[in-house]
């Protein structure tokens, strides 16, 4: 039953009550002040007119009257595109809105709506819409001019995950910049990639980070004069990837081991380390025993070819039923091997045959992210050596090919674990010749792809931040707060409506580093922390615009269609509660009156 009915029932129950009572009154008032016929049907008659005139008050008749378009003016609208508007088209500027001639102010769109309710289209110009007017121009007729975005950044596709030691791309796209070019620089402000912005104003750039923790990178534009247009900060939030837990063996000292373990360490890995010196004597971590259990602490073993020769064939099958469990082997083969350790690669998947002499090879380009065989600084990429033979498996996977396309590492699983084997043994001349990152990004790629799984789900913040605008963090769990950069800590509450998604709505007041913690319920204290950067309210505009952009045309896209002709608007109320006040008035005063009342006695009592 709708508001509507109930109400004109409650009237109607009303007003019949009122009427019995009435007459009732009349048939046994003594002869004396008896009412006569007429003044009780004027009475019957003024209550109703009054009941029903209450009723338009509360729900007043609509009108019909021609439907019209509403004409909104928003942010970076100009007076051409606000020109020549049509018989019933009325305008409106938003608050973001520049001054605009015959254009009435409005302090959102919902009130615009309230004060033209005939409105049946609305056309927007400008940027668009902002969330505080979106919810409004739901379900209604829209339409979108939207003004030429601004010259600059408009784009930006940032890693979504980054992890200590890896590579990771960015990227974007520009407006106005034909010719022009970007550039990726480091927290020191080192230029490490550099690439032409294409004719559709897109670009890709690739970097390798270093430490764990939040870096603020920045990103350059440059039109076709190498005049810097913009300046942006990129930031990421370097992921110590879980902290991997590695295993190094290795049969003797040698420069590829000596920066494979000074990478690990930047990277943040734990590293257990052990050189064989010969007769016995080895270096590095406590030796513990090479079986199952003690494997099962680990992620990823990695052995050079004469620590796996010495292994023997109860280390072997140990290290092969913890693959099978997760763990992740990376050998490295440097030389052909001989028949047993051939028939020991067999049973792990692999068939190792000569394939004549050493090899000087190169990366490819989409290992290094440059387009040709020098670094971003013009430094020349080393060849590394290929070892005289060819690795295959039915299953096997190229892991890191050359630039011929030949696989330099191959992997394939075994149970829940993965094997990787590689044929090159001296990626340290990359260090050497000034191309660290090169080196990092090469076993950054073996390490994760070969490690043991682990899920490590995380929170997340959904698109960019800025000052003074709402953000929504997702993928929260238990108790959360916020530690702002001022050093406050800001409790922030799940909405029980975002479901298994667990988001929460937060407001920042400045813009810096901001960090997430969440408390799991079932375990009160692990804490987890995800930092994320909140931009300053103006930075970047370009974003912003293009942002502002996509979500209007969204709704234009699922806008409902026009309604042509006239539209059905409620009515206004002051002229039906005038007319009831003065009935109800009226009906006051007559029912206080002694019209009707015993006339027509006194005349039967003369006679």
């Amino acid at each position: 039953m709708t508001a509507e009915v109930a109400t004109a029932l409650a009237l109607a129950f009303t007003v019949l009550a009122a009427s019995v009572r009435a007459v009732w009154r009349a048939r046994h008032a003594s002869v004396d002040v008896r009412p006569r016929a007429w003044r009780v049907i004027v009475l019957l008659l003024a209550q109703a007119a009054s009941a029903a005139l209450l009723y338009c008050v509360l729900f007043p008749p609509a009108m019909h009257t021609q439907a019209g378009t509403l004409v909104v003016a928003t942010a970076r609208a100009d007076q051409a595109s606000t020109a020549g508007l049509s018989p019933g088209e009325r305008m409106v500027a938003l608050p973001e809105a520049p001054a605009l001639r015959g254009a009435e102010r409005m302090p959102d769109l919902a009130a615009a709506l309230r004060r033209y309710p005939a409105t049946t289209r609305i056309r927007v110009l400008g940027a668009g819409l902002v969330a505080r007017d979106q919810p409004a121009a739901q379900g209604r007729a829209l339409d979108f001019v939207p003004a030429p975005l601004p010259r600059g950044l408009v784009a930006l596709w940032p890693p979504q995950q980054v992890q200590a030691g890896r590579r990771f791309e960015v990227g974007g796209r520009a407006e106005g910049l034909p010719g022009g070019s970007a550039e990726l620089l480091d927290p020191g402000n080192a230029v490490v990639a550099r690439a032409s912005i294409a004719a559709d104003g897109r670009f890709r750039l690739a970097g390798t980070t270093r430490g764990a923790g939040p870096a603020t990178w920045r990103l350059q534009l440059r039109d076709s004069d190498k005049r810097r247009v913009e300046d942006t900060t990129l930031p990421l939030v370097v992921e110590p990837g879980a902290t991997l837990r590695v295993l190094v063996l290795a049969g003797a000292p040698n420069p590829e081991l000596k920066y494979l373990r000074r990478w690990a360490t930047d990277a943040g890995l734990s590293l257990d380390t052990r050189i064989s010196l010969g007769a016995g004597m080895q270096i590095g971590d406590a030796p513990v025993a090479f079986d199952a259990a003690s494997l099962g602490k680990f992620d990823l073993v990695v052995l050079d070819q004469r620590a796996w020769q010495s292994l023997g064939a109860a280390r072997r099958a140990a290290l092969d039923l913890a693959i099978r469990d997760g763990l992740g082997l990376l050998l490295r083969l440097s030389t052909v091997p001989d028949g047993a350790d051939r028939s020991a690669l067999l049973q792990l998947g692999f068939t190792a045959t000569p394939a004549g002499s050493a090899r000087e090879v190169r990366l490819p380009a989409a290992l290094t992210g440059v387009g040709d065989e020098t670094g971003n600084d013009g430094k020349a990429l080393p060849t590394l050596t290929r070892a005289p033979l060819r690795i295959g498996a039915i299953d096997a996977s190229p892991l890191v090919p050359d630039a011929s396309g030949t696989p330099l590492a191959s992997w394939r699983a075994r149970g829940a674990g993965r094997i990787g084997i590689a044929t090159f043994d001296d990626s340290f001349r990359l260090v050497l010749a000034g191309h660290g990152d090169r080196h990092g990004e090469l076993w950054g790629t073996l390490f994760s792809t070969l490690a043991r799984a682990r899920g490590t789900p995380a929170p997340t913040v959904e698109g960019d931040a800025y000052a003074g605008q709402r953000v929504v963090l997702c993928g929260q769990r238990g108790r959360a707060g916020v530690d702002t950069p001022d050093g406050r800590s800001v409790a922030v509450l799940i909405d029980p409506a975002s479901g298994p998604g667990g988001c929460a709505a937060f407001w920042p007041r400045q813009p810096g580093w901001y960090v997430l913690r969440t408390s799991p319920p079932a375990q009160p204290g692990d804490e987890h922390r995800l930092s994320f950067h909140v931009r300053a309210a103006g930075d970047v505009p370009g974003l912003q615009a293009a942002a502002l952009r996509e979500q209007t045309q969204s709704l234009a896209a699922a806008s409902a269609p026009a309604t042509a002709g006239v539209a059905a608007t409620p009515g206004p109320r002051w002229p039906w509660f005038l007319a009831w006040l003065l009935s109800s008035a009226a009906l006051w005063w007559f029912e206080r009156s002694r019209a009707g009342i015993g006339h027509a006695v006194t005349a039967a009592s003369r006679r």
